[in-house]
This record gives C-alpha cells, sequence and structure tokens, in this order.
C-alpha cells in the first residue's frame, strides 16, 4: 500500500510539472514564431499544435520507445482526442458570456479535415491488420513504419492547404525578442514536458499490473485528461474573451496534430509495433461518435448552447465510466472479454 500511495503522488507531482512545462512551452515558441515571422497557417498548424499537444507525443513515444507499451501511448492520444471534442467545447462555452458563437468555414473546413484524421488513423489500424497480422494473434497486427508514415503525409497535405490560405509575409519587422533566451526556455520546457510524461506512465503501469486493470483504462482516464489540461486552458481563456473560434479551432488543430503525427510517432521511432484491433476499433468508433455529436451541435445555429454544453460534459462522464467498467471487467458490451 505506501508504494501505491507513492504513486499517486507522483501523479499529482507529474501533472503540476506538465501544466508548468506546457504553459512555458506555449509562451516560446509563440514568440519565436513572432520573433521569425512565420506565417499564421505555420504557426497554427505547426508550432501552436506542436506546443499544446506535446505531451500527448511525448506520452506515446514513451510508452512505446521505454515501456513497450504502444497500448497505452494510444489509449491516451484516443482519450484526450475525446476530452478535447467533448469537455474543452463544454467548458469553453459554460465559461463564454453567452453563447459559444462559430462560423461555416469552422465547420466545413477544419471539422472535414478532422473527420479525414479519424478515418486515417482508423484504415491505418485496419492495413496492420489486413496486411501484417500476428502470428496467434486474435485481431492483433503490426504497424510498420510504412503504414505510419501513411497519418503523416496526409498531415503535411493539412499543412500545404492552410499555407495556400494564406500570403507570404513581406516586411516583417522583429520585435523586441531575444530568441536565445527563448531557444532556451523552449528546451527547459520540452525538459519539464518529457519529465512529467514519464511520471505519468510509470506510475499509470504501476497501477495496471498492482490493480489488475488493462493499461489502456490509465492511458484514456488519467493521461488523456492531464495531458489535454494545456489546450483546455487555452481555449477557455479564449471563450472568456469571446473569441469562439479560435477557442473551437485549437482544439481541432490540436487533434489533427494527436491523430496524424502523435499516433504514429511511437512507431516511427520504435521501428514497428503491434495494435490490439479489439480495443482500438471500439475506441475509434466512441470517437467518431463524440465527433458526429459535437458537429451537429455545432452546425445548428452555429452556437453551442449552455445545455448542449452539459450534453457533452454528460456523454464524457458516461463514456469514462463505460471504460471503466470495461477495464474492470464488469461489463462487456464492445471490448471482448
Amino acid at each position: 500500500m505506501p508504494e501505491m500511495v507513492i504513486y499517486l503522488l507522483v501523479i499529482a507531482v507529474s501533472t503540476v510539472v506538465v501544466w508548468k512545462g506546457s504553459g512555458y512551452l506555449e509562451s516560446s515558441s509563440e514568440k519565436i514564431s513572432l520573433y521569425y515571422g512565420l506565417p499564421p497557417a505555420v504557426h497554427g498548424a505547426v508550432v501552436v499544435a506542436v506546443g499544446s499537444s506535446f505531451p500527448e507525443l511525448s506520452g506515446v513515444v514513451l510508452s512505446t520507445l521505454l515501456h513497450g507499451d504502444f497500448e497505452l501511448g494510444l489509449s491516451s492520444i484516443i482519450g484526450s482526442a475525446i476530452f478535447n471534442i467533448m469537455v474543452i467545447p463544454a467548458f469553453s462555452g459554460i465559461f463564454s458570456q453567452g453563447s459559444l458563437r462559430l462560423d461555416k468555414e469552422l465547420i466545413y473546413r477544419d471539422a472535414l479535415f478532422y473527420i479525414i484524421s479519424v478515418a486515417v488513423l482508423f484504415i491505418t489500424f485496419s492495413f496492420a491488420v489486413i496486411y501484417l497480422p500476428e502470428p496467434g494473434g486474435e485481431m492483433t497486427g503490426t504497424i510498420s513504419r510504412s503504414m505510419a508514415a501513411f497519418p503523416i503525409l496526409v498531415y503535411l497535405l493539412y499543412i500545404f492547404i492552410q499555407q495556400q490560405e494564406v500570403s507570404d509575409v513581406r516586411g516583417h519587422e522583429k520585435p523586441d525578442i531575444k530568441p536565445g533566451r527563448q531557444w532556451l526556455l523552449l528546451l527547459m520546457s520540452l525538459a519539464l514536458v518529457l519529465v512529467g510524461v514519464e511520471g505519468l506512465v510509470r506510475s499509470c503501469i504501476f497501477l495496471g499490473d498492482y490493480l489488475d486493470i488493462p493499461s489502456f483504462v490509465w492511458g484514456i482516464t488519467i493521461i488523456a485528461i492531464v495531458t489535454s489540461l494545456p489546450d483546455m486552458l487555452v481555449s477557455i481563456r479564449l471563450a472568456r474573451k469571446g473569441q469562439g473560434i479560435p477557442s473551437v479551432s485549437n482544439v481541432l488543430g490540436s487533434n489533427i496534430f494527436d491523430l496524424l503525427i502523435a499516433a504514429p510517432a511511437g512507431v516511427m521511432i520504435a521501428g514497428s509495433t503491434v495494435v490490439d484491433y479489439k480495443v482500438a476499433a471500439p475506441l475509434m468508433g466512441i470517437l467518431m461518435l463524440a465527433t458526429i455529436l459535437l458537429f451537429a451541435f455545432l452546425r445548428t445555429r452555429l452556437t453551442l448552447s449552455k445545455g448542449e454544453n452539459w450534453v457533452l460534459m454528460a456523454f464524457y462522464l458516461v463514456f469514462i465510466v463505460w471504460v471503466v467498467l470495461e477495464g474492470t471487467g464488469q461489463v462487456s458490451l464492445l471490448l471482448p472479454a
């Protein structure tokens, strides 16, 4: 029992470290982008996405490379994506002045590419089971580097599309920012996030073994929620200023990066990894269902009403309860025993 208390304390400390590190990371990356005059598309699709999603990226890489548990990293990515599109828009709407107002461009451009991202990752998992099935494994397959490159190429297409919608930056006047200091702060913040996420991963692996609960449960709950806190704080701040569009687009951009870059990152580093389709497919199905629910709410009157915010929160709570019950063997609705 004392050992369990220690790991619970590690989770608490790691949460604070990830939170602080992510804050420094976003601040330094924003100033570096401003100093070098990066186009808005590059800043949003690359700098901001990498900054806010680095905790999720770290979780996948550390889980796969150091601990050989791709399922833990993958579940944290999917859990984070569900948290992002359910809880963050809901909280943004609750803390905003009135209803959270959006526009059609957000729905038909960013949302459409986000749905494509979900489908691309799902297809990648399917290819692993179809073309590289594990010998003797039931519905398991190996994701190779060539398969993992597919989502990454789609993300490069996303950056290209974003780039085409902005003009070249001309006559950029550099602000009064010391780039050397910001690069140093960036490196220090990256190190802080890595240390914090490693503490989370190690603690979740211990709790999974100690309580005999599958690793995907801890990835979807603890790691996913902690690594999504930076995104939530950014979106809430924007919503309180009445900026509903960037509040939601921040979430979509982060999710696109998580699904197309963070998820295959562990595979690219490790060379290959095994995916359990019985776990991945139901989780991707829930993610798609949550996506449909959110976009249906967003499209009606191009707002998120107070009632819709609470429906999103209720959906997420039901999802978490279901995951815990599935992981502890109390129910087996979607995940085979």
